[in-house]
């Protein structure tokens, strides 16, 4: 299992929180999905790691846009 942190930006209720987890768990191999609202903080487990471009073009479908950086 890996498991990743990514920063996402606009998140501010309860309904971002479930757009993007929606989005994200979609995603081949995610497990788990774990958003933290105030620090805006997205927690990802999944079988093998992620590609990045990946968890970024979900973040966006769903709205949202994921931060600079690599993931934690």
């Amino acid at each position: 299992m890996v498991q990743k942190v990514y920063d996402v930006k606009g998140m501010t209720c309860a309904h971002c929180v479930q757009a993007v987890s929606s989005e994200l768990a979609g995603l081949p191999g995610v497990d788990d999905v774990q958003v933290d609202l105030p620090s805006g903080r997205v927690t990802l487990t999944s079988e093998q790691p992620l590609d990045r471009a990946a968890v970024a073009a979900a973040v966006d479908e769903a709205g949202y846009q994921l931060a600079g950086g690599e993931p934690r």
